[in-house]
């Protein structure tokens, strides 16, 4: 009995805190109802106010002085009567060809001389190199072509020299020592 009763005893006690917990949640949602009815209210209020200045809107009074505009208006038609009452003057159409602006010639001047004269000295100089490349490029060739023609030479010179007999090796060896004596002179 004495389980029972300890038993009964943690039931109650655990009833009692969750009922207090339960008590405790149920004051603090009212609280919160509260203030949610409140704010409500208050938004309510202000809405009624704003309906009722909607509702009963204050006149503006908006009050021009048109003498400025009334002035500008004058002063512009009597102009137009100056005009209308002088003599018309004589259009003149002037053509010419200006080499040189009349105004801004500093301006002018910056951008000939700044940049078109670099743009100028730029593509004389990609010219330059590029006909020093083609002049280069044709020498290469050249100097190719000749040793290509002087290794012949010698190959066929070879070729002829090792097939003589000893008297054909001494007349090319001749004709080798007259042809470099000639050179040297």
């Amino acid at each position: 009995m004495d389980t029972t009763k300890k038993l009964d005893e943690v039931e109650k006690q655990t009833i009692q805190l969750v009922l207090e917990e339960h008590t405790q949640e149920q004051a603090n949602n009212t609280k919160a109802v509260n203030d949610l009815v409140a704010a409500v209210n208050t938004l309510t209020g202000r809405v009624n106010d704003l309906d009722a200045k909607l509702d009963k809107p204050k006149p503006t009074i908006v009050s021009a002085d048109t003498r400025p505009v009334q002035e500008i208006v004058k002063k512009g038609v009597t102009d137009m009567k100056f005009i209308v009452g002088t003599k018309p003057v004589p259009v003149i159409k002037k053509f010419q060809i200006l080499l040189f602006p009349e105004q801004d010639a500093k301006l002018f001047y910056k951008i000939v001389f700044g940049r078109w004269f670099l743009f100028l000295v730029l593509m004389l100089l990609t010219t330059d190199l590029y006909n020093f490349s083609i002049h280069w490029s044709d020498n290469q060739k050249e100097v190719q072509r000749q040793e290509l023609e002087n290794d012949r030479i010698k190959k066929a010179w070879y070729y002829l020299y090792r097939h003589q007999g000893s008297a054909g090796k001494r007349l090319m060896d001749s004709a080798y020592s007259r042809a470099v004596a000639g050179q040297d002179n």
